[in-house]
């Protein structure tokens, strides 16, 4: 099934990595341009080197809790591609977790400045680009915790709730732009950030990783149905679908990609 995005101009944050990752190939694939954006350079060239095996790609530098870095990076990626016609926001952290009451405010504002105002800003930055066009497609990933919060990680559920909310918002206002926005919640998909998670908990526990991971599903995730983590590339698939010409009367939604995590029907 072919995406139509050849040429398509694509802009991922978070790309160095896990979903990022994984979409990029995907688009790649269909032909694509790549641009990858994330904070550091550690595992940005591993990456863009893979994608450009599979197309033509290039890396910006920014830090998204800045907006100025922001702008810088539109002006780079403006000059060699000319516009961005695919935004997809996959950068986030875990962020402070533990009891309420002993997180400070310190600990709420990183978490919010990465996990909500990133994408704020981001979307802020390329919108323009997409009006001018009369075409785009913005994927904000969120998570099952913007419906299912878990009192360990309040100030991560109430940034990707925001997320979630500013998915719908920016799908009402402007749809008739051209620009189609959607969400997509992942639950505890194998990526970096998890890993990190898991290799915490099982010093905590004094456990392997494979039981740490175990042991979560089944205290943390237990309607998690497939009872596994998702592998990122099974995220990807659903974002690269809402990022092509074939999700033309999708909008506004919320794909959730999560095992059955989420234990209601709601949105």
């Amino acid at each position: 099934m072919e995406l139509n995005v050849k040429n398509r101009v694509a802009l991922i944050t978070g790309g160095d990595s896990g979903i990022g990752r994984e979409t990029a190939k995907i688009l790649a694939r269909e032909g694509a341009r790549i641009v990858l954006l994330d904070k550091t350079t550690d595992d940005l060239q591993a990456t863009l080197n893979e994608i450009k095996s599979l197309g033509e790609a290039c890396a910006v530098q920014a830090d998204l809790r800045h907006y100025e870095e922001v702008e810088a990076a539109r002006e780079q990626i403006v000059e060699r591609f000319g516009t961005v016609d695919i935004l997809v926001n996959c950068a986030g952290i875990t962020g402070a977790t533990g009891d309420f009451l002993e997180l400070s405010d310190h600990d709420w504002q990183e978490t919010l400045e990465v996990d909500l105002m990133a994408a704020v800003r981001i979307c802020r930055a390329f919108i323009p680009l997409m009006q001018q066009s009369g075409w785009g497609r913005i994927v904000l990933v969120t998570s099952e915790d913007a419906v299912q919060p878990y009192t360990d990680e309040m100030p991560y559920c109430a940034a990707k709730a925001g997320v979630l909310n500013l998915a719908k918002n920016l799908s009402k206002a402007y749809a008739q732009d051209g620009v189609l926005v959607n969400s997509v919640s992942p639950a505890f998909i194998a990526t970096p950030m998890t890993d990190a998670m898991m290799e915490k908990r099982a010093e905590k526990l004094g456990t392997s990783f494979d039981e740490a991971i175990a042991s979560f599903l089944k205290e943390k995730r237990p309607h998690l149905e497939l009872q596994r983590r998702g592998k990122a590339h099974e995220v990807a698939a659903v974002i690269a679908f809402l990022c092509s010409q074939l999700s033309s009367f999708v909008v506004g939604s919320n794909y959730r990609v999560d095992g059955g995590s989420v234990a209601t029907i709601n949105p």
